[in-house]
């Protein structure tokens, strides 16, 4: 089972999230043949993290819970939230495959948050951009609770258009960057 697990850094906790940097590598380690995807969100700038996403696939909802809540930062008070969701990979390949690599262009986290029918459960025609791409699910996999994409594009505007915009609750859409020990 694939899930989508993004830690929200609370405010002020830069230097505790780099005190645990090490730790959190070490931690994600433990799971390398399990992640789908990883990365640092970060400010408009570039600079600053302001969140971590992964991608991971665990064999239930309880490993996943376990994965999400027992990483260093959070269990330091790193993270002022965490959402987890089932996921479902569309593209049916990791990060690493992706042909653009992991470095030219902006990279974006796109965040949509369903409202009632479900929308963009097939991958969009245009996927050479696409870097992940997958809905979020409920816990037993039935219940369409939005999408989730890792997407290389100029600007957010453009990494919002991923996803049909007036089918959304919310969406969202963070600076994102190609995570792991370098």
């Amino acid at each position: 089972m694939e899930f989508f697990c993004y830690h929200r850094d609370r405010p002020g906790s830069l230097a505790l999230r780099m005190e645990l940097l090490e730790a959190h590598w070490s931690y994600m380690d433990r799971f390398e043949k399990e992640l789908i995807a990883r990365g640092p969100t970060l400010t408009g700038d570039g600079e600053v993290p302001t969140g971590s996403v992964h991608i991971v696939d665990l064999p239930d909802p309880a490993a996943a819970r376990a994965f999400a809540f027992d990483e260093p930062g959070y269990q330091a008070g790193v993270y002022q939230d965490v959402l987890l969701r089932r996921w479902r990979n569309l593209l049916g390949r990791t990060m690493w495959g992706f042909p653009g690599g992991r470095t030219g262009g902006r990279r974006h986290l796109v965040l949509g948050l369903g409202e009632g029918q479900a929308a963009d459960l097939t991958v969009p025609s245009d996927r050479c951009d696409l870097i992940a791409y997958g809905p979020l699910l409920s816990d037993d996999g039935t219940t369409w609770l939005g999408t989730a994409a890792l997407v290389r594009a100029p600007d957010a505007d453009t990494a919002r258009n991923v996803l049909t915009v007036d089918r959304y609750a919310d969406i969202q859409v963070h600076d994102w960057q190609f995570g792991g020990r370098r």
